[in-house]
């Protein structure tokens, strides 16, 4: 849906089981028209943040299905304003983990995959409509481990951007890519991520087009584990001329790593995805730890009661803080208080909370439908007490 200063809200649609085209469709026809049918007001077309693995960009471009696909969004009053182009292969109901950056930036089939994105985002977007894709941090930090690696990656980049600038100017479309900075990712932190796109801008031959066409997919959750400061971090991000290619609005927990809690937290413990854990004691000193299993496992004596955990586990947006567990909630709030000020410094708003399916019984509605209508509910009541009303 499309709100004040063309700003676009959507949810992801990795939300939902999705491989191959039939998959994805199906969840669109299933579970997003509900929740379009109870949350957008009839008449205003309903903004889709599409999640396609490689296996249904590939079936989505044969034959004669981009084109029924393009027919059915009409048909329904919807359109798509941005693909989810991390995830490249399954990503529920298997061990994704860090696998989930496989294949990453130094690799042609990444670049192929988000290249063949962007030509199906170019002939779905409307008229007048910017189109995003993120992508993961680059790589997982410890897949990298020489600066050829990291060359190699910057040479895909650049070689992606050429390519987005290319087709936007024949498109007519304002393509970009956005890389998803999250703990233990290449990009974690956003010194980090300034850092990189300076080398990156001074590798390309032309550091305008980085600047147009790559920018960072800011999410809420990834950020507030870092323990970061949303505005300071944004701000940081905005002098530096890096684009905000899309908000991911998102949800971590946060807890103090008491007996109880830690009891508590071992029904977030599961084994499809990765759930890294960064700990802040008193000093301001951290220590992380790259999945949930081994922060539990660490001795009582290093992990002291009076430090915060936060974790990479997304939660509703909508959960109340318990007698154990926080959220990480005022990040996200603070970033939307921020564009709120500076309205222009991001279009494109989506929400993801994957994590249905491994979702602790308690926090779990009865139906995905139903978690998406209440995030829906949050996103609109976050948005008109900062003015931002449906355009």
């Amino acid at each position: 849906m499309r709100f004040d200063e063309n700003i676009h809200l959507g949810y992801s649609t990795n939300i939902h089981r999705g491989n191959s085209w039939e998959e994805t469709f199906a969840g669109l026809r299933d579970y997003t028209l509900q929740v379009k049918d109870a949350v957008c007001p009839e008449g205003v077309p309903y903004g889709i943040g599409l999640r396609l693995s490689h296996e249904a960009s590939l079936e989505l471009a044969e034959g004669d299905r981009l084109t029924e696909f393009r027919r059915w969004l009409e048909a329904n009053n919807c359109y798509v304003f941005t693909i989810n182009g991390f995830p490249y292969g399954n990503f529920h109901g298997t061990r994704v983990k860090e696998q989930v950056y496989v294949p990453d930036w130094q690799t042609q089939a990444r670049l192929d995959y988000t290249k063949r994105l962007f030509d199906l985002l170019a002939q779905l977007l409307p008229e007048g409509v910017e189109g995003s894709i993120s992508t993961v941090p680059c790589s997982f930090k410890s897949f990298i481990q020489t600066p050829a690696e990291v060359e190699a990656m910057q040479a895909k980049l650049i070689e992606c951007a050429e390519y987005i600038e290319e087709l936007s100017d024949r498109s007519g479309r304002d393509l970009h890519l956005g890389l998803e900075p999250e703990p233990f990712g290449y990009l974690e932190t956003t010194p980090e991520t300034i850092d990189f796109f300076k080398s990156l801008c001074t590798a390309a031959p032309d550091a305008g087009l980085i600047r147009r066409r790559i920018g960072v997919n800011y999410d809420t959750c990834h950020m507030a584990i870092q323990f970061e400061n949303a505005a300071e971090s944004l701000a940081a991000l905005a002098d530096e001329k890096i684009r905000i290619s899309k908000l991911h609005l998102s949800s971590a927990l946060s807890v103090r790593p008491t007996e109880a809690a830690r009891v508590y937290l071992k029904d977030f413990v599961d084994s499809v995805y990765l759930h890294q854990v960064v700990s802040r004691d008193p000093g301001g000193a951290m220590t992380r730890w790259e999945d949930l299993d081994q922060a539990l496992d660490a001795p009582a004596s290093r992990t002291g009661e009076d430090n915060e955990w936060r974790v990479h586990f997304h939660v509703p947006l909508y959960a109340e803080p318990e007698e154990i567990m926080g959220t990480t909630v005022g990040h996200l709030e603070d970033t939307l208080d921020f564009v709120a000020k500076h309205r222009s410094v991001c279009n494109h708003f989506e929400f993801e909370t994957y994590t249905w399916e491994v979702l602790p019984a308690h926090l779990r509605t009865d139906s995905v439908v139903e978690q998406l209508i209440a995030e829906y509910k949050w996103c609109f009541d976050a948005f008109t007490k900062r003015s931002i009303s449906l355009s």
